[in-house]
């Protein structure tokens, strides 16, 4: 083998992230098949004292792992899709934790695909949707005091003048409220009838830059956070609901601020109904 102190840089930083990319890998393969290791009681064949002390022997896992990956595959023996990536170690166990507390066999092949597309980050992001959601479902309502802080938290962040005019017009006997309310429906209106004529002028294009009248409308009609609901992040990515590969058009009617995690998110939706489609079209 060539010396190593004649690598350059690069080759050394090259083989240290393959290497890692396999040790991860084969770690996740050792991890996925040690419930059935402890079903069988193997490890007391080669004269270990328990699974913890295989795994740690072997494998350089620690008990904590080990425990996790027991429990998961408990977790998961109703829903085989899953279960199949955590025995043959498919997917790390980090990710399968991530997504364990909302599987059900409805939903497995959804969240089996996403624990591959996704980073961990944005598993995250997709449980805490799933969780939203539920609670939205059960018309769960704030309470009195979350809405009263907020209320209270817009009122501080008034312009003092801006402040003081609206309460010249509330002593002149003026509904402040119906006034403010129109305005917004005003507000809206205008945002919606721009991204109209937008769209109705915007022509097929291979440049995937984003006119700025196209990001100065959605920013007005989005801000800077995500449009996604309930999520408080910021938003840092412009996404094509419909996909600009087909389209070839930027479309304010068909685009929204996302961050990067809802990003990820609506990609891999896109990447699977893509397979699906084409596994349709094979069948044709």
């Amino acid at each position: 083998m060539e010396n190593l102190e004649q690598w350059s840089d690069e080759q050394i930083l090259a083989t240290c992230m393959r290497y890692g990319e396999e040790a991860r890998k084969w770690k996740n393969r050792f991890l996925g098949l040690l419930p059935e290791v402890e079903r069988r009681k193997l490890y007391l064949q080669k004269g270990f004292s328990s699974i913890f002390h295989f795994a740690q022997v072997l494998g350089g896992v620690s008990e904590e792992q080990v425990r996790n990956v027991v429990r998961l595959e408990k977790r998961f023996q109703k829903t085989p899709a899953l279960h199949h990536l955590l025995v043959h170690g498919e997917v790390s166990i980090h990710k399968m934790e991530r997504v364990a507390f909302i599987a059900e066999p409805d939903n497995e092949i959804f969240l089996a695909d996403q624990v591959q597309m996704l980073s961990k980050t944005a598993l995250d992001t997709l449980v805490r949707d799933a969780k939203y959601a539920e609670v939205k479902s059960l018309d769960v309502q704030t309470s009195a005091l979350s809405t009263m802080e907020e209320t209270m938290q817009v009122a501080v962040e008034l312009d003092a003048e801006v402040a003081d005019r609206l309460i010249a017009m509330r002593n002149k006997g003026i509904d402040i409220n119906k006034l403010l309310d129109e305005l917004l429906d005003t507000y809206h209106e205008e945002i919606q009838q721009t991204k109209e004529q937008i769209g109705e002028s915007c022509k097929e294009t291979e440049s995937r830059y984003i006119p700025q009248a196209v990001r100065d409308i959605l920013a007005k009609e989005y801000g800077t956070k995500c449009s996604i609901d309930g999520c408080e992040r910021h938003s840092e990515e412009i996404h094509h609901t419909q996909r600009f590969s087909l389209a070839k058009r930027h479309d304010p009617r068909y685009m929204a601020l996302l961050c990067h995690e809802h990003h990820q998110i609506a990609h891999s939706k896109d990447v699977r109904v893509q397979e699906i489609r084409a596994k349709v079209r094979k069948r044709e």
